[in-house]
């Protein structure tokens, strides 16, 4: 291998979630050698969206005006907001296409231990959202983690009373088996049982 250049981009690759240097050589090796086919398209659209990406300052979202279309549209004026904790968590829920509401994004959970407090989040912002676009129903789709759990109670502490409050399910995912679940996976299905 030589070249600086190269070297920098293995480096900076290895930097990406998901790879690793031995993965960002294979990469930047592929892309070396389909070089008009990949790399240059590549590095178009990496310096294209340097320049145009921002957080949309209504809920948090990345796209490339200050109003995200999800936000801009009226079809998703439904009343209906779904919390999620970062933008990977509203593309989750974008790819399944089931729900046709808002979504507002924390930017992370509460966490005593690394000092992350209601300040820090979308919060504040979430609750003057909450009354200036007439919400009805606020979706907590938060991790099921500690620091999910407990950014989900404090939310529902500070909306009590304003707006009905959902989660969504937790439990036995389709085409899980119960054999190769965890107790707290199958004590939140047994808990959060339907009627047939």
């Amino acid at each position: 291998m030589s070249g600086n250049e190269i070297d920098n981009l293995i480096d900076l690759m290895a930097k990406l979630p998901g790879l690793g240097p031995r993965s960002a050589r294979r990469a930047v090796l592929h892309l070396i050698r389909k070089r008009a086919l990949l790399l240059t398209p590549l590095a178009d659209a990496m310096q294209e969206v340097a320049v145009t990406a921002r957080e949309c300052l209504n809920c948090g979202n990345v796209g490339t005006s200050d109003i995200c279309d999800i936000c801009s549209s009226e079809k998703r004026a439904t009343g209906e907001i779904c919390i999620v904790e970062d933008v990977a968590d509203l593309w989750a829920m974008e790819r399944a296409n089931v729900f046709k509401g808002r979504y507002h994004v924390l930017g992370g959970t509460l966490s005593a231990l690394d000092g992350i407090g209601p300040e820090d989040l979308a919060i504040p912002r979430l609750i003057d959202r909450i009354e200036a676009e007439g919400v009805t129903e606020v979706i907590l789709a938060l991790n099921a983690t500690v620091d999910g759990q407990t950014t989900a109670h404090y939310i529902a502490d500070q909306l009590e009373d304003r707006v009905r409050l959902t989660s969504l399910a937790q439990g036995v995912p389709i085409g899980g088996e119960l054999d190769y679940l965890d107790e707290g996976t199958i004590s939140a299905a047994l808990s959060a049982r339907k009627t047939l």
